[in-house]
């Protein structure tokens, strides 16, 4: 139908005769000549229709925005007061003799212009027109590159491309599962995948020993700018490589991505203990472009007439710490008490500070509501570890290990992203020797899953569990976790040791994860891998803040489709043929009027 996409005609193409098709983007008519921008996936290229053919013009005269438009005619070029240097097609113009109208259109509910603000809500009911935008176009079109350039990297170091079952059985891996409820085993369900975790390792088993996959996976669990429920996971498993080799292939994979489609080199990724990440960054992935650091002070803060400080300082579970803020004597008090109420979201009861003024006055140089009660021997020690200079602030967090972790955490991000504190783009990292379990109110839980080797042997395992490292790494960039994995349990005795430790019964070994166990008996090769988020992976690649932007059809934060109106109520006699019957809903009691 079509000889060319209308966004690559150019100068090349002068005096060629060509057949576009594509969307209206606007329609001019200027002194008698009609000006049609026609658009397609590729981009834009103006069409000229002169009354000197009548027929075509008349018809040309009829097109609205978003009429569906086939055109034949000669490219020539523009003259150069015309030509516009801000469309890739800008030199050159259609003239039109041919013109088919082969879809008329209503008018959109919003314009689909890029500098047209559009709520979200409207944008996802009408996604068909939204997708049409050319920020939308751009990004998906970048997601299948980067989808092909991934393929193509696997498929030369030797893995395969194998697809697991989307219908699977609940198994914990943290999240809410989506349940599937099966006509042909009355009061039975099956569940989609969180991750094709159990089937790739059985791939291993099986001898496949380099597995890779674009996965549909889903997560029933609370949503937000880079959560949705269903989402698309790049799952690697190999055998036979330790943990080193799995990072040295899987960054080498990322570089080549950001080298190819980015123009960006990252270079040699660094290792940091998830140990220091916390106590230096307060967070698992921390952002590497921002060049602050939480300084523990408990030692410090342990005599002092100040049982805000004092208190944590002679609490095991307490945490004293702080974080120096050059230059940041600046910050207004009004921002201060911002911040204050920032990190109390993450239960900080309050933000002490010290505004450093002349930093050789420990008298009377040194601002702040808490300097009273620091005597001055304190004062310079600490002064002296912070290495604090004059016209720098140092923010204070003293409470549980928790909320000062997570507080100060928090509050270094939002300091660098207010006072753009980043020193340069890219700051990529892993994030290794993870702990195996982390405590909760209900005894020890896996802090990834349960199938990740410990860097122990069994007897330490059941020894200590508390202290117990994990072979476990994570990919991180900018703050945010890219992919994660770990080397797998291949030895049936270590399983079991896992699963005794999270107090997993044998009954619900058996049950739950019986073929895995089985499998472990029958020669399992050592292995690992990891897995990323692609839709996270081009929300940062593109420089987007949501993913939803980088998807075609996503859902809303309430994990609802508003342009389907799914979900939706299905028929009683589907219902029937699942066995089953829904609960009456009860509506609340109405209040009784008053008497008069």
């Amino acid at each position: 139908m079509r000889s060319h996409y209308c966004g690559v005609l150019n100068t090349s193409n002068i005096d060629q005769e060509v057949t576009i098709c594509g969307w209206v983007d606007r329609r001019r008519d200027h002194g008698g000549v009609i000006f049609i921008d026609l658009r397609d996936r590729e981009g834009i290229v103006q069409v000229v229709f002169d009354p000197d053919v009548k027929e075509q013009f008349e018809l040309a005269d009829k097109v609205r925005p978003e009429y569906v438009l086939k055109v034949t005619g000669k490219i020539r070029a523009r003259s150069g007061a015309t030509i516009n240097k801000n469309m890739a097609t800008g030199e050159v113009e259609l003239y039109g003799t041919g013109i088919e109208i082969l879809n008329a259109a209503q008018t959109p509910p919003f314009q689909l212009d890029e500098h047209i603000s559009v709520g979200e809500d409207v944008r996802l009911k009408y996604r068909y027109l939204d997708l049409r935008r050319n920020t939308m176009q751009e990004s998906l079109k970048f997601r299948s590159k980067v989808t092909n350039e991934i393929r193509n990297f696997l498929d030369d170091n030797g893995f395969l491309d194998i697809e697991t079952p989307i219908l699977t059985r609940a198994t914990p891996e943290g999240a809410r599962d989506y349940l599937v409820p099966s006509r042909t085993h009355e009061s039975q369900f099956f569940a989609l995948p969180q991750s094709p975790q159990l089937f790739k390792q059985l791939l291993m088993v099986s001898g496949f020993d380099r597995y890779y996959q674009i996965a549909k996976c889903f997560r029933d669990e609370d949503l937000r700018a880079d959560r949705q429920p269903e989402f698309t996971q790049i799952d690697i498993e190999t055998s036979f490589m330790d943990e080193h080799q799995i990072m040295a292939v899987t960054e080498k994979m990322i570089r080549k991505l950001f080298l190819e489609l980015k123009g960006v080199d990252l270079g040699d990724f660094p290792s940091m203990p998830y140990a220091e990440a916390m106590e230096k960054y307060g967070s698992d992935k921390p952002d590497m472009r921002i060049p602050l650091e939480m300084i523990e002070i408990k030692d410090l803060m342990k005599d002092v007439d100040f049982k805000v400080f004092s208190g944590p300082a002679n609490d095991p579970k307490g945490r004293v710490t702080a974080m120096k803020v050059p230059g940041g004597g600046s910050i207004a008090r009004k921002k201060i008490d911002a911040y204050t109420k920032f990190v109390s979201v993450y239960g900080a009861k309050g933000l002490a500070y010290i505004k450093v003024n002349n930093k050789a006055d420990l008298e009377e140089g040194l601002q702040s509501p808490i300097v009273k009660f620091l005597p001055l021997e304190i004062r310079q020690a600490l002064l002296e570890r912070l290495d604090a200079q004059d016209g720098d602030l140092i923010f204070f967090g003293a409470d549980s290990a928790k909320v000062v972790t997570e507080a100060l955490g928090a509050l270094r991000c939002k300091l660098g992203e207010d006072l753009d504190l980043y020193t340069c783009e890219w700051a990529p990292l892993w994030v290794i020797d993870f702990p195996m379990f982390e405590e909760t109110d209900s005894g020890l839980t896996a802090l990834h899953h349960p199938f990740t080797a410990p860097s122990c042997s069994p007897e330490e395992l059941k020894a200590n569990p508390e202290t117990a490292l994990s072979r476990a790494y994570d990919m991180v960039l900018n703050g945010t976790e890219l992919g994660g994995g770990s080397v797998r349990i291949h030895d049936q005795a270590m399983q079991e040791v896992v699963f005794d430790v999270l107090g997993i019964s044998q009954e619900e070994q058996r049950e739950k994860f019986g073929f895995l166990l089985d499998a472990l008996q029958y020669g399992a090769p050592p292995h690992g891998g990891l897995a990323f988020g692609l839709d996270r992976l081009i929300m940062l690649m593109t420089g987007l803040n949501s993913i939803r932007d980088v998807i075609a059809f996503p859902k809303t934060q309430s994990a609802a489709c508003v342009m389907t109106d799914a979900p939706g109520e299905v028929s009683k006699a589907q219902l029937n043929d699942l066995h089953i019957r829904l609960k009456p809903q009860v509506k609340p009691e109405a209040k009784a009027e008053p008497e008069a």
